[in-house]
């Protein structure tokens, strides 16, 4: 009995802020004489804050054709934003602005839905030692990340020097597929010397610097445990895997909205997903030697730390994670 009150309760509540919220934007709406699309665009700056609020008020909105709007292809666009004027009975010659807006967020809104289903579709792939394409990926990341080192034979041991779990790397693309190769193929290849730096540090593991902070809490037993101590590594391959598993709830989930809508004046790409990748490697890396774990068993308590870290960062609505990546002055101006 008390679900049940608790139920009707929740229900009639949800009805009456719906309800209110409604007569909210229609008495906001004669006053301002806007509706609530041109307040957001007006009063909000660019970036991700205003290509959210858009996206909530459409979603949100009680006709079917701006619900659809955010879903629409990209192609129709220009279509969908003159339907918008319309319905909302705004004059384009009078506001000339709001549908460069728009269309600015619907670019960004339909582009991150074609972005998930477009990592999607590379996470389904698996990994074909027969396909030609496939297996000079593979070639090419071991000559990124080992230009002075030959690889001996296609099947070696070898490829355990740059973190994989055996003689053949193809069993390890499993839980990925070939995002996962991708993803470790633009890192070595565009951002070639911190990865090679990377893979160096997690073979030769390094020390974070101790505080004399933290130096004046340990006593003398643990000091001296403490030097003895030896840093602990982790396989670079396999982790870049991981880390892609990472990026690719942090996007399925809708998290790295934030930071693709700030850095991305229109429509996400997979070149945007692989640029986050690299940053959370390398952020990854460093925030590993920071944890100063006691074994490798100890990865999956590491890994969850830096994903709520993360995450905790994407709550800001200006939030980029890769400023050195950040969108060009052109959005400014949108």
């Amino acid at each position: 009995m008390k679900h049940f009150l608790r139920m009707f309760l929740q229900v009639c509540l949800y009805f009456y802020c719906k309800c209110l919220w409604r007569c909210l934007k229609f008495v906001v709406r004669k006053l301002t004489g806007q509706c609530e699309l041109q307040r957001i665009c007006y009063n909000t700056k660019p970036g991700a804050a205003r290509t959210m609020k858009i996206e909530a008020s459409l979603k949100g909105s009680k006709s079917k054709r701006l619900q659809t709007s955010v879903s629409v292809h990209p192609d129709a666009i220009e279509k969908t934003i003159d339907d918008i004027m319309e319905l909302k009975r705004i004059n384009p010659d009078i506001n000339p602005q709001l549908a460069v807006s728009l269309q600015a967020c619907l670019l960004q809104i339909v582009g991150y839905r074609n972005l998930i289903a477009e990592v999607e579709k590379l996470r389904r792939e698996p990994y074909d030692s027969e396909n030609p394409q496939h297996e000079e990926m593979l070639v090419k990341l071991w000559k990124c990340l080992k230009p002075n080192s030959p690889l001996k034979a296609r099947i070696s041991k070898q490829w355990c020097e740059i973190g994989f779990q055996g003689d053949d790397p193809k069993t390890d693309f499993r839980g990925m597929g070939l995002l996962g190769l991708y993803n470790l193929v633009y890192f070595a290849e565009w951002d070639t010397e911190v990865a090679q730096e990377v893979l160096c540090d997690s073979l030769q593991p390094k020390y974070r610097e101790v505080t004399k902070k933290e130096l004046s809490q340990y006593s003398k037993a643990e000091w001296e445990k403490k030097k003895f101590d030896k840093a602990i590594g982790y396989s670079f391959a396999i982790v870049g895997i991981n880390i892609t598993d990472l990026a690719y709830n942090l996007l399925v989930s809708g998290a790295l909205k934030t930071h693709f809508y700030n850095v991305a004046p229109e429509a996400p790409t997979l070149t945007h997903f692989q640029q986050t990748f690299c940053y959370l490697m390398h952020e990854f890396h460093k925030f590993w030697i920071e944890e100063d774990p006691l074994d490798i068993m100890e990865f999956n308590r590491v890994r969850e730390k830096f994903h709520k870290r993360i995450l905790k960062q994407l709550q800001n609505p200006e939030m980029a994670l890769c400023p050195h990546f950040a969108a060009s002055e052109s959005l400014i101006n949108m």
